[in-house]
């Protein structure tokens, strides 16, 4: 049973907790989301995420093997390579030292683990892209549930559903010696009201 207590912080190791928080670099052509999971002043566990430039995905690898180890004092005053997860970082410090956590309120905060709890179900990652036109519409490309299919529309054209491969899924499978058709079959699915559709498109191709 999780033991429900108020903490108070007088010093860094006496912050515990797990959160997130966002950062863009200086030229705003790019955007860190930082998740943190701090045990007594000391971060456990990091999960870097990126959007933007391709260098962004080489400073979060360099910024995953920083931050582990580090009191959240230490981290705040280390360059993480990239203006976004520095700035990230500050995002971070501020909302832990607030004591603005996901598990403010909860002795020893959440477990190691937790910042990669969604992954472990084979999410690739909670990672949205969307593309639209005045001349075409809405077209998903992204969602968390994985890489979109087909797209469902009614009969004015707007989307209703959608056709999806759960990536983690399909490669876990693949992994595993299952035959790669198989492995696409077993692993897409469909979300809103996709059956109910008068004309299915192609995200991509359309």
């Amino acid at each position: 049973m999780l033991k429900v207590l108020l903490l108070q912080s007088l010093k860094i190791k006496d912050i515990s907790g797990l959160t997130h928080g966002c950062g863009c670099c200086a030229p705003q052509q790019g955007t860190c989301k930082l998740t943190l999971n701090v045990k007594e002043g000391v971060i456990q566990e990091a999960l870097v995420e990126t959007i933007g430039c391709s260098g962004m995905t080489h400073s979060a690898a360099m910024a995953g093997e920083i931050l582990p180890g580090k009191t959240i004092l230490e981290a705040l005053n280390t360059d993480l390579v990239c203006d976004a997860i520095n700035v990230a970082m500050r995002e971070l410090f501020l909302q832990i030292v607030y004591g603005r956590t996901q598990s403010a309120f909860s002795e020893n905060g959440l477990p190691v683990g937790a910042g990669l709890e969604d992954l472990g179900k084979g999410l690739c990652s909670m990672c949205g892209t969307i593309h639209s036109t005045k001349q075409k519409g809405v077209r998903y490309l992204q969602l968390t549930e994985g890489y979109i299919l087909k797209l469902g529309l009614d009969k004015n054209d707007e989307v209703i559903g959608y056709q999806f491969i759960n990536m983690g899924k399909f490669m876990d499978a693949i992994k595993k010696g299952v035959n790669p058709q198989e492995a696409f079959d077993k692993n897409v699915g469909t979300y809103g009201r996709f059956a109910d559709a008068v004309k299915y498109i192609d995200p991509r191709e359309e």
